[in-house]
């Protein structure tokens, strides 16, 4: 059954051949910028650290640590459903300079820091929040203005490239973060500043809205509950690989356990009164739409996948493989990035194609056929051993990026097409929350992973290689009984792992000694058992859930778009689709149409 809600309005300015080109190029860059801001503080860490002085690896300032990196992610995940139900009402456009705005004005302020010690670190933290914001402004709208700018048949290529570029930005970033950060920590926010500039110009000179405002009050009980209810959730698991009392992790934690609960109990509470209320910032019946809904649904688990998997390669690299192929703890944050670079290409290479390809023939064949390719190339990096050969690591990398490129563009082509023109900004809004949000609980989950399996095997690991090269017992049982995400967040950001637990005890130690624990072979050899065993456990749930988000991905249905003018009309139909099943005919006042 369907239900169409037909309006009269203005017919949308047909689309532009030259037009949607220029709203393409502008979106790129956009949301290029946004997502290589988002992960280019992963490798340049280390350089902003020592540059406010700061050391991020003692207890008291791991919080600083973890919201420089998180910050900029919850916040965008927040407040997108938000900003692209405002672009409906407002439009989208106007919505979007707005974004650009904000980012630039944060960039700057972000790249005059002048303070030091932890004001510098609140300072960073909270232009990282600012940063997010225009980035939440950004994502919410840029594929609603892509979709008003194209025709259906070619929306696919479209949002392929912009897909794609969302995904590949947080890669670029790694690498752009590496090459900066030696130079000067400042570069790594000024580099965006430039781009701010020219992209807020562009934008408020040749965009223009195309699309279906519809005049509404803002939903602010809605935006209230669902702001408290994801935030609290997000920080529950922010804090949650964060060690408590005599655990590993905080999962005990009363405090995390009160933020999850109570996080998820107003999330409830925000479903009631989007029910209830008369102009809902979150679009409940679009999900009566199963291409939307099986298609978020498959986003959402794809995300779960990918987003971890960036800090298990880094961690892997940085704290294995570079030392052990003669880079020092403090080259390989940027090598890790440089080498991750074939996983970059495979997403550049199949997602315009991808997308091209589901103009014609749908979503659902490459979008199910590259789950399936990335939960095998899952089980297969865990064939390689931990000293891997590089040529294995990068083919696999490769088929990692191709099958996530095939999955991406299509995907999101089927979310879009199957939105009405009056709800793309916030259909468009939900489709990135539970983008930017899988990337938050990914990190928590593939963090727990892999201190869960070196929390095992780690201790006993680490005693008997210490005590065997002469550190105290005494000594050797405190370091070994420390908790591994210390282990991992030095590796992570460069640090020598054993310099930084060994601290004093090894100026008691020989020389000879001293020199051979803080080499680029004695930590990478004794971590390198208890983090297979971590890494399997990481691996095996990516794999599973890319298998989850296969099935989910099939039960969109067939090619689906969604009619935006009936055919003897000038009459736009606001139509949504309430028959899950899918199976819908044109109707002669327009609606939903299915093929294939």
């Amino acid at each position: 059954m369907s239900v169409a809600a037909v309006e009269q309005r203005t017919p949308q300015a047909p689309h532009s051949d030259r037009y949607k080109w220029i709203a393409l190029s502008n979106t790129t860059l956009g949301i290029l910028m946004a997502t290589i801001n988002q992960s280019i503080l992963l490798i340049a860490l280390p350089n902003i650290f020592r540059g406010i002085h700061l050391d991020p690896l003692v207890p008291a300032n791991t919080g600083y640590l973890l919201w420089m990196l998180m910050g900029f992610m919850v916040v965008a995940a927040v407040l997108v459903v938000s900003l692209g139900r405002i672009g409906d009402i407002f439009g989208r456009v106007r919505m979007y300079n707005l974004g650009f705005v904000v980012f630039t004005v944060f960039s700057i302020l972000l790249a005059v820091t002048w303070m030091r010690g932890t004001a510098a670190a609140m300072w960073l933290i909270l232009g990282r929040v600012g940063q997010g914001l225009g980035a939440a402004f950004l994502m919410a709208n840029s594929s609603a203005i892509l979709t008003d700018a194209f025709p259906a048949d070619e929306r696919g290529l479209a949002l392929g490239i912009n897909n794609v570029a969302a995904i590949a930005g947080s890669f670029i970033g790694l690498v752009v973060g590496g090459l900066l950060g030696p130079l000067s920590w400042h570069l790594v926010f000024v580099v965006s500043v430039p781009f701010g500039l020219f992209g807020t110009v562009w934008a408020y000179v040749k965009l223009r809205d195309q699309g279906i405002r519809t005049p509404a009050r803002i939903d602010w009980w809605g935006n209230l509950t669902f702001a408290i209810g994801l935030i609290t959730l997000l920080v529950g698991i922010t804090y949650g690989i964060m060690p408590y009392g005599g655990h590993t992790m905080g999962w005990t934690n009363p405090a995390v356990i009160a933020e999850l609960i109570g996080g998820l109990a107003v999330l409830l509470i925000f479903i009631v009164v989007e029910r209830r209320a008369t102009s809902p910032m979150f679009r409940l019946p679009l999900f009566r739409i199963r291409a939307f809904s099986a298609g978020n649904l498959a986003a959402l688990l794809a995300g779960l996948g990918r987003g971890g998997l960036m800090f298990m390669l880094i961690i892997w690299l940085q704290g294995i493989w570079l030392p052990q192929h003669g880079y020092t703890f403090e080259q390989t944050p940027l090598w890790a990035g440089i080498y991750m670079l074939p996983l970059t290409a495979g997403f550049l290479v199949s997602g315009p194609f991808a997308g091209r390809l589901a103009d014609h023939y749908g979503a659902r064949p490459f979008a199910t056929g590259g789950m399936v390719g990335a939960a095998a190339t899952f089980i297969l990096l865990e064939v390689l051993p931990v000293n891997f050969p590089y040529w294995a690591f990068a083919v696999l990398l490769l088929a990692n990026g191709l099958s996530m490129g095939l999955f991406s563009a299509p995907n999101q082509t089927g979310i879009m097409n199957s939105l009405p023109p009056d709800q793309r900004g916030s259909g468009a809004g939900m489709a990135a929350t539970f983008t930017s949000s899988s990337m938050v609980l990914s990190m928590g989950l593939f963090f727990s992973l892999m201190v869960l399996g070196l929390a095992a095997s780690l201790p006993h690991t680490l005693y008997s290689g210490l005590t065997a090269q002469g550190v105290p017992a005494a000594q050797a049982a405190r370091i070994s009984h420390l908790p591994p995400v210390g282990s991992l967040f030095a590796a992570f950001l460069g640090y020598n792992p054993m310099q930084t637990l060994l601290g004093p005890t090894l100026a008691h130690l020989p020389v000879a000694k001293a020199h051979y624990l803080t080499g680029r072979a004695f930590f990478p050899q004794l971590i390198s058992g208890p983090f297979r065993s971590g890494l399997h456990e990481a691996f095996d749930f990516a794999a599973a859930v890319c298998l989850i988000a296969a099935v989910a991905s099939w039960m969109r249905g067939g090619k689906y778009h969604h009619q935006e003018q009936a055919p003897e009309s000038h009459l736009v139909s606001a139509t949504y689709v309430e028959d899950v099943r899918l199976e819908v005919e044109p109707s002669p006042a327009g609606g939903g149409r299915a093929t294939g």
